[in-house]
C-alpha cells in the first residue's frame, strides 16, 4: 500500500509479553501494522485504544516505537498463478519465484452461504484402502487424521495429495520441520504434480504465532479455485495441534483465562471457522479438508481432538500394527460419517457389505488375540481369523497400499474365500453368487 495511505504513531500506552496498545484513529479489526520493524495485527479495539499482537514478540520494543498501520487485514493475491508455488504465512513466495499477480483478497472471510451449499455426493478416491474401502471420503467433507507424533502422518498426507482425484491440492503446513518441508517439496516435484499443488508453509524456526495465518491463507486460495473456478479442491492442514498451541501462546501472553488443557476458551470457534469452509457447491466446485491432529500420549480426550471431533465428520486414526509392523488406518477408531452417500452409489454394489464383513472378521481376530493372551484355547475359526487379520492389515489397511477401489473389493473377496466359508462372511447370498472367487 502507498505510504500516503499509511498512518504512523510513536507513543505506546502499554506493552505486554505479546501485545502493545496505543491510541489511534480509523483502525479496523485484523488490520496489519509494523511496530518497531516487526509485523503486528490488530486484535482488539476499545474506543480509540487499539491493541496489536506482535507476531515475533515484544521484547526490546520501546514505548516510543514507530507504529505504521497498513490500512488492511492480511490478504492474498489470487489467480491461476498460485498453482505450483510455495508461500510463507503472509502469502509471500519462498520458492524463488516472482510475486503473484491477481485479485487482492482479504483472508479469513465468512464461509459460503448455507443457501448455496449442496449435500456432498462426489467420491474422492485416494488409493489408500484404509480410507477408500472403510472410510470413503466425499467432496465437501471435513475430516482429520488423529495420530501420535511419531506416526508418519506427513508422509500419508503427501500420498493423499498425489493420489487424490481432484483439480487442486492446497497444503497448509504449520510448524513443519525443515526436513518435512523439503520432503513435501521433493515429493511434489518428483511426481510432476506441482502444476496442481499450492503450499503455504510455516516452519519450526519461524514464530509460532505465524501459524495462525496459514489455514486462512490456504482456504482463501481454495475458495478462489472452488467458488470462482468450479474446481474440486483438497486442502491438507498439518498440524492443527501446533495451530492450537499457537492460539494458546497468544491467549496466555494476553493474560486471558485458559480453558481445558490450557487452551483458550475460543478454541471451538477458532477451529470451526476453519473446518466449516469445507463445502460442496451446486456448480461442481468443492473444498474438502483433511487435517492432522497429533495426540499427546494418545489422549483422545484432550481439548484439541475433543473439540475437533464435534466439528468434523469423522476421523482417520493412524497406528502401528504390532503384528505386522505396518502403519495402518485403524478400522475401529476411524469413521467417515458421509461414506454412505457414495458407497454403493458411486462404487460397486457390494462395497458396504464387504466393508462390514471385513471389519467384523478383523474384530473377531482381535477377540481371538485376547483369548490367546489370556491362556484360553483357540478354535479353528479363531486361528483362521488371526491369519486373516495379518493379511488384511498388510494388503488392505496398510498406508502403503495404493490400488483402485474395485481392486480393494476384489482383494477382500479373495481373503474371505481363503480363510472363511461363505456363510461365515455374513454377506448377502446374491452378492456371494456374483463376486465369490471361482477358484475358491
Amino acid at each position: 500500500m502507498a505510504k500516503a495511505f499509511q498512518r504512523t504513531y510513536t507513543q505506546l500506552e502499554s506493552i505486554t509479553k505479546a501485545t502493545i496498545s496505543l491510541k489511534a484513529q480509523g483502525v479496523s479489526n485484523d488490520e496489519l501494522a509494523v511496530v518497531d520493524g516487526r509485523l503486528a495485527q490488530v486484535v482488539k479495539i476499545k474506543g480509540d485504544l487499539v491493541t496489536l499482537q506482535i507476531f515475533s514478540g515484544t521484547e526490546g520494543i520501546p514505548t516510543n516505537a514507530e507504529v505504521v498501520f497498513f490500512g488492511e487485514a492480511p490478504a492474498l493475491n489470487v489467480s491461476d498463478e498460485l498453482a505450483g508455488r510455495f508461500f510463507n504465512a503472509y502469502g509471500k513466495p519462498i520458492d524463488g519465484g516472482p510475486e503473484v499477480e491477481g485479485e487482492h483478497r482479504q483472508i479469513g472471510g465468512p464461509s459460503v452461504n448455507p443457501y448455496k451449499r449442496k449435500q456432498p455426493s462426489q467420491i474422492i478416491p485416494t488409493g489408500i484402502a484404509g480410507i477408500d474401502l472403510n472410510n470413503t471420503l466425499v467432496s465437501g467433507q471435513k475430516i482429520p487424521f488423529f495420530a501420535d507424533p511419531d506416526q508418519p502422518y506427513n508422509q500419508v498426507m503427501a500420498q493423499v495429495a498425489l493420489r487424490a482425484d481432484v483439480d487442486k491440492i492446497i497444503l497448509g503446513g504449520m510448524g513443519l520441520s525443515n526436513d518435512d518441508y523439503l520432503y513435501f517439496r521433493h515429493e511434489f516435484e518428483s511426481a510432476g504434480a506441482l502444476d496442481k499443488i499450492i503450499s503455504f508453509v510455516n516452519t519450526t524456526d519461524q514464530p509460532p504465532v505465524e501459524r495462525l495465518l496459514i489455514p486462512d491463507m490456504a482456504l482463501t486460495a481454495a475458495e478462489y479455485f472452488a467458488v470462482d473456478k468450479n474446481e474440486k479442491v483438497l486442502v491438507l492442514l498439518t498440524d492443527m495441534t501446533l495451530y492450537a498451541d499457537a492460539l494458546s501462546i497468544v491467549s496466555n501472553r494476553m493474560d486471558q483465562i485458559p480453558s481445558k488443557d490450557s487452551m483458550p476458551g475460543s478454541l471451538y470457534s477458532d477451529l470451526a471457522k476453519i473446518y466449516e469452509k469445507a463445502v460442496q457447491l451446486p456448480g461442481g466446485g468443492s473444498i474438502t479438508i483433511i487435517a492432522v491432529t497429533t495426540l499427546n500420549d494418545g489422549d483422545i480426550t484432550h481439548a484439541i481432538p475433543d473439540n475437533t471431533g464435534y466439528i468434523t465428520e469423522g476421523q482417520l486414526f493412524l497406528r502401528m500394527d504390532t503384528d505386522t509392523g505396518h502403519v495402518i488406518i485403524d478400522p475401529f477408531r476411524s469413521l467417515s460419517r458421509l461414506k454412505q452417500l457414495v458407497q454403493g452409489k458411486q462404487t460397486r454394489e457390494d462395497h458396504s457389505q464387504v466393508m462390514n464383513a471385513s471389519v467384523r472378521l478383523y474384530a473377531d481376530a482381535q477377540n481371538a488375540k485376547t483369548k490367546l493372551e489370556n491362556g484360553f484355547d483357540l478354535s479353528d475359526y479363531d486361528l483362521r481369523c488371526l491369519d486373516y487379520a495379518k493379511e488384511y492389515a498388510v494388503r488392505l489397511l496398510s498406508i502403503e497400499v495404493n490400488i483402485s477401489i474395485e481392486k480393494m473389493l476384489d482383494t477382500a473377496w479373495e481373503l474371505f474365500a481363503k480363510f472363511f466359508s461363505k456363510a461365515e462372511t455374513g454377506i448377502k447370498q446374491t452378492l456371494i453368487d456374483k463376486y465369490w472367487p471361482e477358484k475358491a
